[in-house]
């Protein structure tokens, strides 16, 4: 997936175990997904603490903050619970939505990808962030995405 394909629509539970469309989230504005590798790992707790800790910028960039892992719901939860995140985390444990958007997010022999994916309300994907290894570049890029006029 990349800047200017139609995100296709799906559909993954959240964390608390509510079925939620992509499309749902975009007819209330623009969507910010990240795809990280693992809940409860440092890096992916650094990210997103970070997302969380920006959620008044991206409330007043009209930004929706979704995260999506391959764990199950109930990891999701307690990932959700334990860092008083105050966005919806999808869980995509058979890796569809991944494949989907091109990310590969399991541990292994293949890299590790985390990458955010700036949505517009028409699907399109506005701008897409990649990196491995620097966490905090994904909500500070988003974010300058969402302020261009």
């Amino acid at each position: 997936m990349e800047k200017g394909d139609l995100a296709g629509d799906f559909e993954l539970e959240d964390e608390t175990g509510t079925p939620r469309r992509l499309s749902e989230f975009l007819a209330k504005g623009p969507v910010v997904l990240f795809f990280y590798p693992a809940a409860m790992t440092a890096g992916c707790t650094r990210e997103n603490c970070h997302f969380r800790d920006l959620g008044g910028e991206f409330a007043a960039a009209g930004g929706q903050r979704i995260g999506i892992s391959h764990d199950s719901v109930a990891k999701q939860h307690e990932f959700s619970e334990r860092n008083s995140l105050d966005f919806p985390l999808l869980s995509d444990r058979s890796g569809a939505v991944a494949r989907q958007f091109g990310v590969n997010t399991r541990f292994g022999i293949i890299p590790v990808k985390r990458w955010t994916f700036v949505i517009g309300t028409d699907g399109r994907v506005i701008e897409v962030i990649k990196s491995g290894t620097n966490m905090k570049v994904h909500a500070d890029r988003a974010l300058e995405v969402l302020r261009q006029p």
